[in-house]
């Protein structure tokens, strides 16, 4: 899911349908798929016994139009999950990258009501970006060389240990923070995890028990 889109043609080549029966015939093999797609028929009918689970890249309304051009509209990705839900997968989401635009304290906690509302979530991840020097250059031959996130990475970013470029931890222990509790307000029982973060910020949240137990793993 880091370099592609699990359903993005499977409208075309309908190999859900192979897949989702493949890992329902095993005891112990799971598949986990992330998309942003929103064409799910294929999957509604299969009998996938729990062993496929869906996850969903999501962001506010506001980002999705702002930096996801040609991605079908968050509410139309919720439609899905929901229609996948009341077929028994298991649903995830991954809000990632977080990206904080003007009044983002706002955009996500009405976006994280909204969905959690409409969808029984068994895990939600946060990320903010997290970029090696290469993908930094493929976002700056798409966006342009100012666009929102390269100007805030520049006036405010670090370069972490590990070589990717992150927004400077003080800001993204602000915005994990600010949604978590409009998470746990919602749905206190909601596993909350974190998608390539360093250990300081686990520690910073209080989240060090979801080391480990981010959207990839089961």
């Amino acid at each position: 899911g880091k370099l592609q889109d699990g359903f993005a043609l499977d409208g075309l080549t309908g190999y859900s349908r192979q897949l989702v029966p493949f890992f329902a015939g095993h005891a112990t093999a799971r598949m986990i798929v992330l998309t942003k797609s929103a064409g799910v028929d294929n999957l509604l009918d299969l009998d996938h016994r729990g062993h496929t689970i869906l996850s969903w890249s999501l962001n506010p309304p506001e980002v999705v139009r702002q930096f996801e051009a040609g991605t079908p509209p968050v509410e139309a990705r919720i439609e899905a999950m929901q229609r996948c839900a009341a077929a028994g997968y298991p649903v995830r989401a991954v809000i990632m990258p977080l990206i904080p635009i003007a009044d983002w304290r706002d955009a996500y906690e009405q976006f994280i009501e909204t969905l959690l509302v409409a969808v029984p979530l068994a895990r939600i991840t946060l990320g903010g970006i997290c970029s090696y020097a290469h993908a930094r250059r493929l976002m700056d031959a798409k966006l342009g060389r100012t666009n929102p996130i390269s100007r805030l990475l520049d006036g405010h970013g670090e370069t972490s240990p590990d070589g990717r470029s992150r927004y400077a931890e003080p800001l993204r222990v602000e915005m994990y923070d600010h949604l978590i509790t409009c998470i746990r307000r919602r749905r206190p029982d909601l596993e909350i995890a974190l998608c390539l973060e360093q250990r300081r910020v686990f520690e910073a949240l209080g989240l060090t028990a979801a080391i480990g137990r981010c959207n990839c793993v089961l």
